[in-house]
């Protein structure tokens, strides 16, 4: 494992974590530095507001995306932030893709959404490096996004970082708006967080931190068979980067991989907003 890059399952969460100060931002910005100072080609992300129809795959190829606005959020947070396609890499995935048989196509005016540009904000916050998104499969399949992240694997050799963004505990319908509708506090908490969120956010700990390598890929796909998940996610789409995360870092190689929970962040009573790395930098950078 000396040269793969960690692998990172981010939690998104609302709108509200672009503008707001929190513990997952910290930990955003932490592995971002670290990123850099190990020298990264690129970044190569799956979000969770971005679908293909049909058995299809698109990865983003528009030289000049904008960014599709926010809720709740100071436009002078993210307006003038330069992002940066990384348009070689983005045709090579679609390579890669094809490969292994996939429908992939490139997206040449798809503009970009808080899900991702959110996290590289945080994340690099004077420059953007360069990125490849790539969408979901509207069919949500999670053997299928697996299979895509085992795919886009090797870059992780070649020092791409390789992210999912989506969440942990990810229900819309069943969130507690009022206090960031009311008084834009995304962070009150009234009441604790229900029994169901508490549970899968558990289980979800439990099959990051630990299983690893195949045993990780099994144990993810079990997690939209846990009896809490439909309580936990209404829909697929906040869990698909999960699975193409376990794809990129489930291989054999990876067993026994160092894995960290960085930072937790609870919005709106029951979302919550796990942050998880997957392996780690073997050349550590001092100051």
């Amino acid at each position: 494992m000396a040269n793969l890059t960690p692998v990172h399952f981010f939690s998104h969460g609302s709108t509200m974590m672009l503008g707001e100060e929190s513990t997952s931002a910290d930990y955003w910005k932490k592995c971002g530095d670290e990123a850099l100072a190990h020298g990264i080609k690129g970044v190569v992300i799956m979000g969770a507001h971005w679908d293909a129809l049909g058995d299809k795959v698109e990865v983003a190829m528009n030289p000049k995306p904008g960014k599709s606005p926010v809720a709740y959020v100071n436009p002078a947070k993210y307006v003038d932030y330069k992002l940066v396609p990384d348009l070689e890499t983005g045709e090579r995935c679609i390579e890669m893709l094809a490969k292994e048989g996939f429908n992939v196509s490139a997206n040449t005016t798809f503009d970009w959404i808080h899900d991702v540009y959110l996290i590289l904000i945080r994340m690099f916050s004077g420059d953007c490096p360069p990125s490849t998104l790539i969408s979901m499969n509207a069919r949500y399949d999670p053997h299928f996004h697996m299979k895509i992240g085992a795919t886009l694997r090797p870059l992780r050799h070649e020092n791409y970082l390789i992210i999912g963004t989506g969440g942990a505990v990810h229900n819309l319908y069943r969130n507690q708006w009022a206090p960031m509708l009311r008084f834009r506090d995304n962070f009150a908490m009234e009441t604790p967080p229900e029994d169901w969120a508490l549970e899968f956010r558990q289980a979800v700990e439990d099959v990051l931190m630990k299983t690893s390598g195949p045993q990780l890929r099994r144990a993810m796909t079990r997690l939209m068979k846990h009896p809490r998940f439909r309580d936990a996610h209404a829909t697929d789409d906040h869990f698909m980067a999960a699975m193409f995360v376990a794809g990129a870092a489930g291989d054999w190689e990876d067993e026994k991989a160092e894995a960290i929970l960085g930072a937790e962040s609870w919005e709106l009573t029951n979302m919550c907003n796990s942050q998880f790395t997957l392996g780690s930098w073997k050349t550590q950078i001092t100051a």
